[in-house]
């Protein structure tokens, strides 16, 4: 029975962050710390598994033409040494203290795109000069950081800096988010913290497989639906997910 409800858990959870843009760690995360693990094993595991989530959203997102390849590029590099940096350090910062300011953070994400309405719904190139990247380089190295430490919602961090940085629409935002964040940078935390911690190995099976079918079904959703659903989608998830974080 437990791993039926890690499937269903993870399919859910899955389904939705495909969908939006980010925010698989606050059901995933929790439901198997709930189950028993311990916060390290807990928060390792569920980097494996989320890795699953990017491949299920590439399968989809290759049929479009919506990745572009100085982006793939630029974010793997200014992102994957923040992923690193904060995976080695989680294991030694009070969880509590981080996940309050987090939930703030992401309210103020929700809050920011509610209010402007017309964000992310068509694709307006910015700051694409040297040091346009610079800056948001930059950025995405300290989203690399969070991701890499406190692992819930930061994919929505990655989204909306793409749309409002780079002038990228909501679309194509959950597309780079869940290639490079999804395989990338999770994968790259997932190695760092199996070599700092441990991996509950036999749960992965039913974590994977609904990381991967959730993922693929909720990229497909964000592609049929397109921006408008999207922003509505990643403004209820950030909400929703600020308030958990902070309410505890």
């Amino acid at each position: 029975m437990d791993q039926v409800f890690l499937f269903i858990i993870s399919f859910l959870a899955n389904l939705f962050s495909a969908f939006s843009g980010g925010g698989a760690g606050l059901v995933q995360l929790p439901a198997i710390i709930f189950l028993g693990l311990p916060f390290g094993v807990a928060l390792a595991t569920h980097k494996v598994a989320s890795v699953a989530l990017g491949l299920g959203a590439t399968l989809r997102h290759l049929r479009e033409d919506t990745l572009e390849r100085q982006f793939v590029i630029f974010m793997l590099i200014t992102g994957v040494p923040g992923v690193i940096i904060g995976a080695s350090v989680i294991l030694h910062i009070p969880d509590r203290t981080a996940e309050i300011a987090l939930g703030f953070l992401t309210l103020s994400l929700g809050v920011y795109s509610v209010l402007r309405k017309e964000l992310g719904q068509s694709y307006q190139p910015l700051h694409r000069d040297h040091r346009g990247f610079l800056i948001g380089g930059a950025g995405l190295f300290f989203i690399g950081i969070l991701n890499g430490s406190l692992t819930s919602g930061t994919g929505l961090f990655v989204t909306l800096w793409l749309v409002r940085w780079f002038g990228l629409d909501y679309k194509r935002a959950v597309a780079h988010t869940l290639v490079m964040v999804g395989i990338f940078w999770n994968g790259a935390g997932a190695t760092t913290l199996g070599i700092l911690g441990n991996i509950q190995w036999d749960w992965l099976p039913a974590l994977l497989l609904g990381s991967l079918t959730g993922g693929y079904c909720g990229a497909h959703l964000s592609i049929v639906k397109g921006n408008r659903w999207i922003k509505r989608g990643f403004e209820i998830v950030t909400l929703l997910i600020g308030s958990k974080l902070i309410m505890g």
